[in-house]
Order: structure tokens, then sequence, then C-alpha cells
């Protein structure tokens, strides 16, 4: 479990690294904070989707149902992220976005190893 996990952490630090450009990015660009995080964190949940579903679940799902359910999964952690940044507004916002991020890291690892990939009793792992 803690090897899964850790495998999740990097797959995540991976795809947290993009939303990250993309927020510094627009942010730069003269986005509105909000809008930017928000398609960073989409970014990322697409790069988290793909690389949890071979590296760290190793799922054989169908992509039907395993993308919905992470996309859920990850819809509630973008909802969880835009209304802590919204909370946060008084701290420099990648100060906030770090403290959202791990917050939203531990919904997202739960969520995906309780329902979206969850094993059954005679999987291994």
């Amino acid at each position: 479990m803690i090897f899964k996990f850790l495998r999740f952490a990097t797959v995540g630090a991976i795809g947290t690294s993009v939303h990250y450009v993309i927020l510094w990015g627009l942010v730069t660009a003269g986005t509105a904070v909000l809008l930017a995080t928000t398609v960073g964190a989409i970014g990322g949940a697409l790069v988290n989707y793909i690389l949890n579903y071979r590296y760290t679940f190793n799922s054989d799902l169908a992509h039907r149902s395993a993308l919905v359910k992470f996309f859920t999964v990850a819809l509630i952690g973008l909802l969880l992220n835009t209304v802590m940044m919204a909370l946060l507004t008084q701290m420099h916002y990648f100060i906030a976005q770090i403290i959202t991020t791990f917050f939203v890291l531990l919904w997202n690892y739960i969520g995906n190893l309780l329902w979206t990939f969850r094993m059954r009793k005679n999987d291994h792992g």
C-alpha cells in the first residue's frame, strides 16, 4: 500500500508540475488566478489519468468505466481546489496552491484507491 501511494504521489508530482506550469503561464499572461488554476488542474488531471491507469494501478479496466470514475474524483478535487484557492486569496497564490495541493492529493488518492481502481480480493498489487 505504501508503494502504491508513493507511485501515486510521483505521478501526482508530474501532474502537479503540469498544473503549476499552466497556472504560472496563464497568470503571467494576465489570466485571473481562479481561471488559471482551473485550467491547470484539468491539464494535470489528464496527465494523472494516463499515468495512474498504467503506472500506479496497472489497470485493465475499460477506459469507459475508469475514465468516468477518475474524472468524477478529479472534478470533486477540482472543486476542492477552487474553493480552497478562493478561501486562501489573502496569501500569495503559489503558497495557497501548495497548501491546496496537499489536500487535493489526499482526496484524489483515497477516491481513486477506494473507487476508481478498487481492487477485488483476488487482485494483486
